[in-house]
């Protein structure tokens, strides 16, 4: 199989080969710990860490992507406000302003380059004149979201080997950086017509974006952010849920699903649990990425679930630390999930610092028996 079919078979319940060994992604600070550990420098690190557990199989090679691209324009000038001696207060391109520890630049807050504790102080959208001027930053039409080559490049990808996933905001996810967190949470209560009218142009912008899109090709995945739950529970209630945002989630399943693209899927920390029956509803059928610390349990969601919802992620990031047979043992209940399908194992977020470079390759070394590499 092509790391695209094994991908979709997985998603899709289907009988694959192999299920796709994604042991997950460190980032700078887990690379800096694991480098002075004794990882080679240029290297993938789950490529290297499966060759040093005795994997020969050919690892899978990405390629040419097709980029959307759903960023206000103009964005906001970054730049740092303040300096103290630990930390500084920057604007970021959102428009958001924090702060953050001294050690990092303000491009830390663009990219995922490392785990960036910060601390909100104002967001872009305070009144309605704010969000008068930052719909005007949103133009689905500009021809500058799509490649230069869409055409073309859509004709390259039709006969693909690699999978293709065009990523979103969800509602939750752009108005919370608009508005900041407590003021959205707020808006909903006080303000709903508001907030029904930046949920409405939000559907309608990403809306056009993938009709758009669509017209030169169709990726393998739609993939929404949404990280709208924390410990134990969502952060909105199901019931406001319901109300603001499912609309908006089935209609753009409507579109995904009418243009044939397989997996519709999102992305949300904390426990889910609770929004996956709208997530289905919606027409979603791929979700992560299962965070064990904040009360996920993988095997009983499978069985409340079925073969209704897939899953990405699920392996606790902290059994991975502690080594030994922590690993063995997370694997071990984790392994009737891999095995009824529907299901690729992951660490259950980035894969922080705390991890040793011995206890990431004996990881990968596990789960690549568990997922049939070795």
């Amino acid at each position: 199989m092509t790391p695209r079919e094994r991908g979709l078979a997985v998603a899709l319940f289907q009988t694959p080969d192999r299920v796709p060994l994604e042991p997950g992604w460190g980032r700078k600070s887990t690379h800096e710990r694991w480098r002075a550990e004794g990882m080679p420098e240029n290297v993938n690190p789950n490529e290297h860490a499966y060759r040093l557990s005795g994997g020969t199989l050919p690892w899978p090679k990405g390629g040419e992507g097709f980029s959307i691209d759903e960023r206000l324009r103009p964005q906001f000038e970054e730049k740092v406000i303040e300096r103290n001696n630990d930390t500084q207060i920057v604007q970021d391109w959102k428009g958001n302003i924090c702060e953050i520890g001294a050690e990092f630049t303000v491009d830390y807050l663009r990219n995922a380059i490392d785990f960036v504790t910060r601390r909100w102080i104002k967001c872009p959208v305070e009144t309605r004149a704010d969000w008068v001027e930052m719909m005007k930053r949103y133009d689905a039409n500009d021809s500058g979201r799509y490649p230069g080559d869409a055409v073309a490049r859509g004709q390259r990808l039709a006969n693909r080997e690699h999978g293709v996933t065009w990523h979103f905001s969800g509602l939750f996810w752009i108005l919370r950086e608009w508005l900041g967190f407590e003021r959205l949470c707020v808006a909903f209560l006080d303000e709903p017509a508001w907030v029904q009218e930046m949920v409405d142009f939000w559907c309608e912008y990403i809306s056009t974006l993938l009709r758009n899109g669509l017209k030169f090709m169709t990726p393998d995945c739609v993939h929404f952010s949404e990280d709208m739950a924390y410990k134990a529970h969502p952060m909105i209630g199901v019931e406001m849920s319901r109300e603001f945002l499912l609309p908006c989630w089935r209609k753009w399943g409507e579109i995904i699903r009418g243009a044939g693209v397989p997996v519709y899927a999102m992305d949300s920390d904390g426990f889910i649990d609770d929004l996956i029956p709208l997530w289905i509803e919606a027409g979603i059928n791929q979700c992560d990425p299962m965070e064990v610390a904040a009360g996920t349990d993988l095997p009983a969601l499978r069985k409340r679930f079925g073969k209704s919802m897939a899953f990405f992620g699920g392996v606790d990031k902290r059994c991975i630390a502690k080594g030994g047979a922590a690993i063995e043992n997370e694997l071990a209940r984790l392994r009737p999930v891999i095995q009824s399908g529907g299901y690729v194992p992951s660490c259950d977020h980035g894969v922080p610092s705390d991890i040793r470079w011995p206890d990431y390759v004996r990881y990968v070394g596990l789960l690549a028996r568990e997922t049939g590499w070795l």
